[in-house]
């Protein structure tokens, strides 16, 4: 008979991923957009999904005609969301059920996300167990996503290989970071559709996912 392997390590991406935070950063832009006299579409935020906070504010800034650095622009918004965090985080189906199972197994796991890593901080401290072993965060790399730094950062803190690892994306920019890290990368779908390219997968939800459909990925 022959054994399929877990994976070394879990890696999750943490907006639209593991939580369901993209409205509160499309709302926070807009309502940044809106003090500066300015107009922010849903397609707009939909552009930005998966982007580096830097890249992404750079764009803002661009777009509204602020007068703040990117770098304040960053921080204003995380402040904006960790506030509707602090009232509610909304967690991803079968997220926290996949993560909990995980542990279980005894699988190093680790949040690998472009938001800031106080705004990582808080959604870990609020999972209710020792979800992750370590956090990787936008402030953490040089190149955010997606290019894949922040993936083999996580790997070489796990002291464990990129391509041993399964990795969790719900955008475009995520999933390719993690391509291009060399995980098992799985895009799950939420709010900005994944194209579907030879050798790509992708999943609908977390939802139900089992040690055995981990192991499968390895076939």
């Amino acid at each position: 008979m022959i054994f399929m392997q877990l994976p070394a390590a879990v890696l999750w991406d943490m907006d639209g991923t593991l939580i369901d935070s993209e409205p509160y950063w499309m709302k926070s832009e807009g309502a940044f957009a809106s003090a500066n006299n300015s107009n922010w579409t849903e397609q707009d935020g939909l552009s930005l999904v998966g982007m580096s906070l830097y890249d992404s504010s750079k764009i803002i800034k661009d777009k509204v005609g602020s007068d703040l650095a990117p770098e304040e622009i960053i921080q204003h918004l995380t402040d904006e969301v960790s506030a509707q965090l602090r009232q509610e985080i909304l967690w991803r189906p079968g997220a926290k059920e996949l993560l909990m199972l995980l542990r279980k197994k005894n699988v190093k796991t680790a949040l690998v996300t472009m938001s800031m890593r106080r705004m990582a901080q808080q959604v870990v401290d609020a999972i209710g167990f020792d979800a992750f072993d370590v956090i990787v965060a936008g402030d953490d790399v040089l190149h955010g996503k997606p290019h894949p730094e922040a993936y083999l950062k996580a790997a070489e803190l796990l002291n464990v290989r990129a391509q041993d690892c399964v990795a969790f994306e719900d955008s475009i920019s995520g999933l390719r970071s993690a391509e291009a890290a060399g995980t098992k990368a799985v895009g799950v779908q939420n709010i900005v559709e994944i194209p579907a390219e030879p050798g790509r997968i992708l999943w609908p939800t977390l939802e139900g996912v089992t040690i055995s459909d981990l192991k499968g990925l390895f076939k």
